[in-house]
């Protein structure tokens, strides 16, 4: 297996169409055709993690974080940053993030929490724009069956809980062929009418290369009519945070306690108690503080985050729980889902969950 293979599974999990613009992710070191001797993941990629992967002879590591995220201008080994590069290099070591691609993932770093807080009726807090995109396109009127299900196969017409979704209209289409036509149907040179069906269909923006490959190899049309929209709908599967509940109310405390104990976290910041049960919990690992109010909006009792600041604990404003589980402690089993998960893809060499711990903030 080469390491592209590796990513191709990686992706299904959690498309990098769906990270944010300000990220670096996908594969920053390495050769994707690399033949695959053993794969280390990480929640970061720090010099002992490459150590690591040597040790292990793993000569790729997965890993949440991005090691690089700005640019870097020289690589001299005098930071951190380059020092990693340097030796992942040296030692033909591939390096692939995936950061806020998983993060914006259905079945991410916010699911993997609320199965750890063992929360139920989970859902996205707050969908991502722009992600679904319709296709138009006219095709004669015995092809339309065979061109809907040639789309359906690569997960165009999937909406939700529905798969197969399209519209269809059937009129008349015309052209007219020049002299370096070569019309499938029709004389060049002469006005043809062909009865068509007009299609559209909706797809994961992801998919698009696949949708485009799959229209014009099945459609017999020289030149393929077609058009792409992006709708304004917010896509209920992917998107920051998750909103879910408990089985059973707590009381704040109690909660808190439990929180501390499920998350294996030494320290919880919060804001003041409102001195009622706790039922529906926000969640959204990592830096957290921008979805304070979607979070009160969706009519969370907690919010589960990290790297909140001094002012951001005012914004509770008396209506929820804020509690700071720390940036480590709300990403920490992020690895072990993508462990299991490429344990379920590949069979034939290691997957190793790394055992170098990288939180880089100690308590006292």
């Amino acid at each position: 297996m080469i390491v592209q293979e590796v990513i191709n599974h990686l992706e299904e999990l959690a498309p990098l169409a769906y990270a944010e613009d300000f990220d670096n992710v996908g594969l920053l070191v390495g050769d994707k055709n690399a033949k695959v001797t053993g794969v280390l993941v990480s929640l970061d990629t720090l010099e002992a993690v490459v150590d690591e992967a040597i040790l292990e002879n793993c000569n790729l590591i997965v890993s949440f974080h991005p090691i690089i995220f700005k640019g870097l201008k020289k690589i001299t080994g005098k930071t951190y940053v380059e020092r990693v590069v340097l030796k992942a290099i040296k030692n033909d070591i591939a390096i692939y993030t995936m950061h806020t691609a998983l993060d914006n993932a259905l079945q991410g770093v916010n699911d993997r929490i609320c199965t750890q807080l063992e929360l139920i009726n989970k859902r996205i807090l707050i969908p991502q724009s722009s992600t679904i995109k319709k296709l138009t396109t006219y095709v004669p009127k015995y092809e339309a069956t065979l061109l809907r299900n040639a789309l359906f196969q690569v997960g165009a017409g999937s909406i939700g809980n529905y798969n197969e979704c399209s519209f269809n209209v059937e009129g008349y289409g015309t052209y007219n062929g020049n002299e370096n036509s070569n019309p499938s149907l029709g004389e060049k040179g002469q006005t043809h009418t062909e009865e068509e069906t007009k299609i559209s269909i909706t797809y994961a923006k992801h998919l698009e290369s696949k949708v485009l490959q799959t229209l014009f190899k099945t459609h017999s049309y020289e030149e393929v009519a077609y058009e792409i929209t992006t709708l304004e709908n917010k896509n209920q599967h992917i998107g920051i945070g998750m909103i879910a509940e408990l089985e059973q109310p707590m009381d704040e405390l109690s909660f808190l306690s439990y929180l501390k104990s499920k998350m294996n976290t030494e320290c919880i910041r919060h804001s003041a108690f409102l001195n009622k049960n706790v039922k529906r919990i926000a969640v959204l690992g990592g830096s957290g503080s921008f979805a304070i109010q979607a979070a009160k909006a969706a009519g969370a009792d907690v919010f589960i985050t990290a790297d909140l600041k001094y002012h951001d604990f005012f914004m509770a404003e008396n209506n929820i729980l804020l509690a700071d589980i720390g940036h480590y402690e709300s990403e920490q089993y992020t690895k072990s889902l993508l462990v299991a998960h490429l344990k379920k893809k590949i069979t034939n060499f290691a997957i190793i969950l790394s055992k170098t711990k990288t939180n880089p903030v100690k308590y006292f």
